[in-house]
């Protein structure tokens, strides 16, 4: 699967692979904004993106949490993965709350899902990754803010 502004993936695994290949492509320090609904496959995402850093941990839907970190490896260097879930959020304050900007200026790879609750907060060079389901299992993909 090459790494195009538009993809179509019709399985979990094509989404993991199509993440781990925009892992690879985004620097330490980037924040990934996934938006769309529930059941796009965001989280399946994620585990590519983790794959792409080596983490061997479970990743799953922080939700509940709010925020997970992995530690992974890069090119032999250590890499953190903050994985940030904003579904349940309802209020900009309860961002703030969180302590987002903190979060997204330490220099880990930060990929937050249901991004457009934080739509004031995401930094320059942001990422940008929407996922639609489009039926029979297809996950349409669109990714900008990517040099491709």
């Amino acid at each position: 699967m090459r790494l195009k502004p538009r993809q179509e993936t019709s399985t979990p695994e094509q989404t993991r692979r199509l993440g781990a290949q925009i892992g690879r492509r985004v620097g330490t320090g980037t924040t990934i904004a996934l938006r769309g609904s529930l059941g796009a496959g965001k989280t399946t995402l994620v585990k590519g993106i983790a794959r792409s850093l080596q983490i061997q941990e479970a990743i799953t839907s922080p939700t509940f949490t709010l925020i997970s970190e992995y530690r992974g490896r890069r090119a032999g260097r250590p890499v953190t993965l903050c994985h940030i879930d904003l579904y349940r959020i309802v209020h900009p304050q309860e961002i703030e709350d969180l302590g987002l900007e903190e979060i997204l200026s330490a220099g880990s790879l930060s990929v937050i899902e249901w991004a457009e609750k934080a739509a004031g907060f995401l930094p320059d060079g942001t990422v940008y990754v929407d996922i639609s389901i489009t039926g029979n299992g297809r996950r349409d993909i669109s990714i900008s803010g990517l040099a491709l």
